[in-house]
């Protein structure tokens, strides 16, 4: 996912990478990857959900409104359906309260339209 983000958005100079404590951020070659992105690795203590609730939040809505529902054969056709779902509906056409009620892409491409123009 961060290589995907990288590959179709800017990433700013020393952009903050938060996550919490889990395996896959604290490989040596994640660790290797937010470096070569430019970026700063950030992580939660240990135990405390709180400082990451957006993406707790995320991750909730994904398994109640997607993964919990469906049945996937192949990790392949996960990946395309949770990309779909994504991509197609949770980032264009679900608000979020943590946004002002406004859409994820939305927020997004003003935010990149503001950065640009300044």
């Amino acid at each position: 996912a961060l290589r995907h983000a990288a590959a179709t958005v800017v990433i700013e100079p020393d952009a903050i990478f938060h996550s919490d404590r889990g395996s896959v951020y604290t490989s040596t070659g994640y660790r290797a990857l937010i470096g070569r992105l430019g970026m700063r690795s950030s992580m939660g203590r240990t135990g405390v959900c709180w400082d990451n609730s957006a993406a707790e939040s995320f991750f909730s809505t994904l398994k109640n409104e997607r993964v919990h529902r469906t049945a996937y054969a192949t990790k392949a056709q996960a990946r395309r359906d949770l990309i779909n779902y994504i991509e197609g509906f949770y980032n264009s056409r679900r608000r979020h309260s943590s946004l002002g009620y406004q859409f994820p892409n939305d927020v997004h491409y003003a935010y990149q339209q503001s950065a640009t123009t300044a």
